[in-house]
């Protein structure tokens, strides 16, 4: 599967485009900026850091924040147009570089066409089923009945999946997303929530329609292989090993990151994902970004080390790749910025060798995991595949560090820097570094 030796970037297209808050009127006047062909612009940059698919967060019609639909099949006017996005579309896949769109499909927001219907006709809304919709109540905004929120967020309709006429809606649009804007896969917003079903009857169409077709599920705890495996999804969101990734370095205890591999990737038969490939990241539209949560600057470029080296399909937040900065607690707004246009740092040189040397490498995209060295603040371990050895070799402190171990060969390379690496006398991490020792044969 293509996705398995890719790095992504993920695009929050309001935020991306500088786009109103919330989508007032006919939109005619905001289709006529085009906004979200400024991603062409950027297509240089994601080339330079070598990117080879792109996550765009939601695009369609909706009430305010892309995630409460109220059309599946037109972009959001204050994005632009249909044609605008097959352009978008278009540049990217001249480029080599692949389309996932983000999949809504757990519930719409309160300006969805069907949910207004029944506003309007109540108990004779054909649409009436589509939604878990009580007469005998009445809903926070008086509508005259009750209704399923996600979560208790009632701008947020939760559809019923169960429902023939819905699971068909989903389905179709998936079929109208492909043949339009010609997507190579789906990111499944909430997954945990999908109905069960409902997955796997996504997964059997998407397999028809493409038969590398790949998807991604939301999912924040619990066992990933709930949304994921056979007839099922791809791939999931590593949240575990995200919390891992930054607080190891924050505590300065690589043990916490390095049990979590291990629990997920090791070789013993407990372990949980073995020879599958989870969604990898060290931020995203929903959590602080990583210069804002990591304690020591320094430790930046090694937390993308950590995520690149690790198993797993790394995806880049937008802007995040040079240092971007915004916390949580100040609002949603303050992770999903528009910046005029990209940057170019060493933070952003560093992360593209890293995607390269990723992309490149049999043992970082297929390899096993075993632990080789560990301390509080120093890990390496070991990625092999059939054909080819890595070392991934981490030093979170600012002093270097010595270490022996047998390496089981004299010589490598390191895929981030090209500089030969000799492990006879034992080896030498300078302070804050990272290395990919590919061993020689």
């Amino acid at each position: 599967m293509w996705a398995e030796s890719s790095v992504f970037y993920q695009i929050y297209p309001l935020g991306f485009c500088g786009a109103p808050l919330r989508n007032e009127g006919s939109g005619e006047a905001e289709q006529a900026k085009h906004r979200i062909l400024r991603v062409i612009d950027w297509i240089p940059h994601l080339k330079k850091l070598n990117v080879s698919a792109v996550y765009f967060g939601p695009l369609f019609d909706s009430d305010a924040h892309g995630y409460d639909t109220r059309d599946y099949r037109r972009v959001d006017p204050r994005l632009g147009t249909n044609e605008d996005l097959k352009k978008v579309c278009a540049a990217l896949h001249e480029n080599g570089i692949r389309v996932v769109f983000d999949g809504v499909f757990n519930h719409v927001g309160r300006g969805f066409f069907g949910f207004r219907d029944v506003q309007e006709h109540k108990w004779d809304s054909a649409y009436r089923d589509w939604f878990n919709i009580h007469f005998d109540g009445n809903s926070n905004y008086g509508d005259g009945f009750w209704y399923e929120g996600w979560e208790g967020h009632y701008e947020l309709v939760k559809l019923n999946l169960r429902n023939e006429a819905v699971v068909s809606y989903l389905l179709e649009t998936v079929r109208f997303w492909k043949e339009e804007f010609g997507i190579d896969g789906l990111r499944l917003d909430v997954a945990y929530c999908l109905d069960r079903d409902f997955i796997r009857r996504l997964r059997n169409y998407t397999d028809a329609l493409q038969p590398d077709f790949w998807m991604v599920g939301e999912i924040l705890g619990g066992d990933y292989r709930t949304i994921m495996g056979d007839g099922m999804l791809h791939s999931a969101t590593n949240y575990e090993a995200y919390k891992g990734l930054y607080s190891s370095f924050n505590s300065m205890n690589m043990f916490e990151i390095n049990h979590s591999l291990i629990r997920q990737f090791g070789a013993e038969p407990w372990c949980l994902y073995r020879g599958m490939h989870l969604f990898t990241f060290v931020d995203n539209h929903d959590v602080t970004r990583v210069a804002s949560i990591l304690s020591v600057p320094e430790h930046l470029p090694l937390i993308y080390g950590l995520a690149f080296g690790m198993p797993g399909i790394p995806c880049i937040y937008y802007g995040s790749e040079w240092g971007a900065k915004g916390r949580k607690e100040d609002g949603d707004q303050a992770l999903r910025a528009c910046f005029d246009k990209p940057e170019w740092n060493a933070l952003t040189d560093t992360v593209s060798r890293m995607a390269l040397a990723k992309q490149q490498s049999e043992a970082l995209n297929y390899g096993s995991f075993r632990s080789v060295v560990l301390t509080n603040r120093q890990c390496i371990f070991e990625r092999r595949s059939e054909h080819e050895r890595v070392m991934v070799a981490i030093n979170a402190d600012a002093g270097s560090y010595h270490c022996d171990f047998d390496a089981g060969c004299g010589m490598a390379v390191d895929l981030i820097t090209g500089a030969p690496h000799d492990f006879g006398g034992g080896s030498d991490l300078p302070g804050y570094s990272c290395a990919y020792w590919k061993m020689e044969k």
